[in-house]
């Protein structure tokens, strides 16, 4: 279930509900929607769990080349 995994994903980066709206779907109000009951489109689930993919891929990426830098 999408919302599941939005919710994990707010908690592990501690980011508001709003702002990963705002991100992942240009929409402020798109998790409080979910949380009451909004189904979102196919084309739409995938946009945003793509987004966390990449949020995640990006966050892993950085936390390397810290670890490289002198």
């Amino acid at each position: 279930m999408l919302i599941r995994s939005i919710e994990k994903f707010l908690r592990q980066h501690e980011m508001a509900a709003t702002k990963f709206g705002r991100l992942a779907a240009h929409d402020p109000r798109f998790v409080l929607d979910l949380r009451l009951g909004r189904e979102p489109r196919d084309r739409t689930e995938q946009r945003i769990r793509g987004f966390m993919a990449g949020f995640e891929a990006a966050r892993d990426t950085s936390a390397v080349e810290a670890a490289h830098v002198g």
